[in-house]
């Protein structure tokens, strides 16, 4: 989530809020249309078999990433902290990032109604404000996330940047430095378990609290952070009572409306505002740079997509069978799409920042913020019906 896109964030809400009408007779299994059939498989396995498993996988890695972190406090005061042990978070944190940006097509729901998204996805990382309030823990001064974090402050890029000084050893190969003083572990530490807490969130929200582990309901309490949502279940049962769903159709639109949204974000923001833009500001607008992750990131974010409307799994029931029953050439228009998205934005070397303004990022940038977009609007038509 980029900083600008903070303040849409109540729409979206709202939007959500006005699809929830539990006045209407619940329709049975016999009742549904065979449109409405054909979508309520999609949407049950996009729910089980896409959104549940993305979202245990960042939680179970942000776990990790959270014990970690305080393994390294605790060997630097010992005076044992080794390059080792910070590559081990650094690798949790690789895997709990991958799982999020396979998220990014359903940011939706959760993500943005409770402002998950933006607590832990804020970039670029306000680096001279972070270099600040170290100063101000080194200085003895009294802190908390709540107070002087922000959201350019918190999240995984924070943790990014306190784990990722690489240097390049005699081998010319990147090692983590292990250089921190007991101010940066105490940051750390306190960001890592605020990730943590918000990815578990994010799981319970789908899911349902009681359907996650008793270690994450543990942590959900401590952090007195439970909306008592199970939004998974919403989707699955649309048009009945307590869902915010009247139809499957309202789903499948949500599904390819998140996959329009990332598609968008990756072309025109993510890749296109450090290609196109002339300013400083612009040139750094740049995602995951210390870890120099940000290829894979947004190729993930295609991944999402591809996973979204397609399935995750071989034989899953998908939106794209819907769309390709009713518009062939529409869903074949999206599959390759998607492929050629992929397969453009991988054709960009790391660093980014070094790459940004070369012909490899434009072709990425139109592959997925034009032709992409397109065909996933021409998806959509098929699903409203237009």
């Amino acid at each position: 989530m980029n900083l600008s896109k903070l303040f849409l964030l109540p729409v979206v809400a709202l939007s959500m809020t006005a699809c929830s009408d539990s006045s209407d007779e619940p329709k049975n299994e016999n009742q549904l249309s065979d449109k409405e059939q054909t979508l309520k498989a999609a949407t049950a396995a996009y729910v089980d078999n896409t959104v549940l498993p993305t979202y245990k996988a960042m939680a179970d890695a942000a776990v990790d990433i959270r014990d970690l972190c305080h393994t390294m406090q605790d060997k630097h005061e010992a005076g044992t902290l080794a390059e080792a042990d910070i590559k081990a978070a650094g690798d949790a944190w690789k895997l709990a990032r991958k799982s999020w940006e396979l998220s990014e097509a359903f940011l939706f729901g959760p993500a943005a109604n409770h402002n998950i998204d933006p607590h832990i996805d804020s970039w670029p990382l306000d680096k001279a404000a972070m270099d600040n309030l170290l100063t101000q823990i080194r200085n003895g001064n009294s802190w908390s996330l709540e107070n002087n974090g922000g959201y350019g402050l918190i999240g995984f890029h924070a943790v990014e940047y306190m784990l990722f000084r690489l240097t390049e050893d005699e081998n010319h190969s990147l090692v983590h430095s292990a250089d921190y003083t007991p101010e940066e572990l105490e940051y750390l530490v306190a960001v890592a378990d605020d990730l943590c807490q918000q990815c578990v969130c994010l799981e319970a929200c789908w899911a349902g609290t009681d359907n996650i582990s008793s270690l994450k309901q543990e942590i959900l309490e401590d952090a007195e952070l439970d909306y008592d949502e199970e939004y998974g279940w919403e989707m699955k049962n649309a048009g009945q009572p307590g869902s915010r769903f009247k139809t499957y159709q309202e789903a499948a639109e949500e599904i390819i409306q998140g996959c329009i949204d990332i598609a968008d974000e990756v072309g025109n923001t993510k890749i296109g505002r450090p290609h196109m833009g002339s300013s400083l500001e612009d040139k750094n607008y740049i995602e995951s740079p210390y870890s120099l992750n940000s290829i894979e990131d947004f190729a993930d974010n295609i991944r999402s997509v591809r996973n979204a409307y397609l399935g995750s799994r071989s034989g899953d029931a998908s939106v794209s069978d819907y769309v390709k029953s009713v518009n062939a050439a529409a869903d074949t228009e999206v599959r390759q799409a998607i492929e050629n998205a992929i397969a453009a934005i991988e054709l960009i070397p790391e660093p980014f920042a070094k790459n940004a303004t070369g012909t490899l990022s434009e072709n990425a940038m139109k592959a997925a913020g034009d032709t992409l977009v397109a065909a996933l609007e021409k998806a959509m038509s098929a699903v409203v019906g237009r």
